[in-house]
């Protein structure tokens, strides 16, 4: 079994900001792709990529990959999971708008929160935890409550909303589902490869039967954004990500996941020019303050 720590440390707390920078940096790539791709084939393509290079880097390593260690049905189940978030946001960012995708992906952490109980009891939340997770998730949605403003009368907007709401509990299922099953010993590079291979599969298959257009003749645009999506996003930070589940509180790791939309925000203002109000200034420190209440050191009796 890995060293599990029992609290997020400063080596931690670094790596995540930096996963949720890249995070939000990947909605605009994501976004921007779709003009040129399909969204499944968007997926499945970085999924099968990101695949290929944690073979090369598991192999180089030297870390097995294909022994017989009990991992195959766990794997199997978690790389279902992490195919059909994906597949949920591509999709549903056709029908809903990305700030109201945002704020319904990231009802995750509440999810994880709800389920982990059941896994592991010592990561139980107690009242002071959970209402830092509800004032970090307040400030998220204030944030984006900017763009509810208008209306956009799409009539399949509840589709696209509902999506979102699916691609969140796919999302904390992956992540409960690593932590219940025997993928919780295994490497990081296996666990990734489980989602990346089995959700990059599947995702293309869908484009195939969707009957998705696959672009013969790649611009340097896409070349860049498919590159990002693929090498940095899918094959580094997932790696990274997966590799923290295994050794910190998966509830304290979700929560601080919450910080990723608003990293898209400021993305979104730096490559698209959309502007920085004030509401979100005062979003970001309800967002620092309700993390640190979640990731704050326990002093009393569990609730």
């Amino acid at each position: 079994m890995p060293d599990r720590k029992t609290e997020l440390d400063r080596f931690a707390i670094s790596c995540l900001l930096l996963c949720c920078m890249l995070w939000g940096l990947n909605q605009v790539a994501a976004k921007s792709g779709l003009s040129e791709i399909g969204p499944l084939w968007q997926a499945g393509l970085r999924s099968l990529g990101a695949a290929a290079l944690v073979g090369l880097w598991a192999l180089w390593r030297g870390i097995p990959l294909f022994g017989r260690d009990g991992t195959l049905p766990g794997g199997l189940l978690t790389g279902t999971l992490f195919g059909l978030e994906f597949a949920c946001i591509f999709l549903g960012l056709q029908y809903t708008s990305a700030s109201r995708m945002v704020v319904f992906l990231y009802l995750s952490p509440f999810v994880v929160a709800l389920g982990m109980p059941f896994i592991a009891r010592s990561e139980r939340l107690n009242l002071r935890q959970i209402g830092g997770l509800l004032l970090a998730f307040a400030a998220v949605a204030w944030a984006f409550a900017e763009g509810f403003g208008q209306r956009s009368g799409a009539p399949l907007q509840w589709l696209g909303d509902g999506l979102s709401v699916l691609a969140a509990v796919f999302w904390a299922g992956t992540t409960l589902c690593i932590r219940a099953s025997r993928l919780s010993s295994a490497s990081a590079e296996k666990t990734l490869l489980y989602q990346l291979g089995v959700s990059g599969l599947g995702l293309c298959a869908g484009a195939l039967l969707m009957g998705e257009a696959l672009p013969m003749v790649w611009s340097a645009r896409l070349g860049g954004l498919m590159f990002f999506q693929t090498v940095i996003v899918s094959a580094f930070s997932y790696l990274l990500w997966f590799w923290m589940i295994r050794h910190y509180p998966a509830t304290r790791l979700a929560s601080f996941t919450l910080a990723t939309p608003l990293f898209g925000l400021l993305a979104g203002a730096w490559l698209l020019g959309e502007p920085i109000t004030p509401r979100l200034w005062l979003a970001l420190l309800a967002l620092a303050a309700g993390v640190a209440l979640v990731n704050g050191r326990r002093t009393g009796a569990k609730a």
